[in-house]
């Protein structure tokens, strides 16, 4: 099975609260780091150190969307924080199911939050591609 994940994060977060993250939401799926097939993002994050770093360093590509086209992702777990800030909803799950070109229903893991010791929030989901049949 191939899987997008959806990124978000605090401006200035580590790259190894993002690592960590990552790793437990494919630990809570079920999956291994070789089921990533990209990484997707509000386009606001195009200068996100950790996270271009991160991308570039596993081989991921990193796909950004803007806000205008995030909002238009029905997802489960709406945020005004968010929308306050990025102008959308969503970023971590609309992100990942846009890259997918699929919706909801290959959702398969809700977006989940972590806090790092640098204190910063990262947020990952995971999307099914849904051409995939594995």
């Amino acid at each position: 099975m191939k899987v997008i994940l959806g990124m978000g994060c605090d401006r200035g977060t580590s790259q190894q609260t993002l690592e960590t993250t990552v790793d437990l939401a494919l630990q809570e799926a079920g999956l291994a780091r070789d089921a990533i097939h990209a990484l997707a993002t509000i386009d606001k994050k195009n200068d996100e150190a950790a996270l271009l770093a991160f991308s570039a360093e596993h081989g991921w590509p990193l796909n950004f969307y803007s806000a205008a086209q995030l909002s238009t992702v029905e997802v489960p777990n709406p945020s005004e924080v968010v929308r306050k800030y990025m102008g959308t909803p969503a970023v971590a799950e609309a992100a990942a199911m846009l890259a997918a070109n699929t919706g909801i229903e290959n959702l398969l893991l809700e977006k989940i939050k972590y806090r790092g010791v640098d204190n910063k929030n990262a947020t990952v989901s995971i999307v099914r591609l849904h051409n995939d049949q594995g």
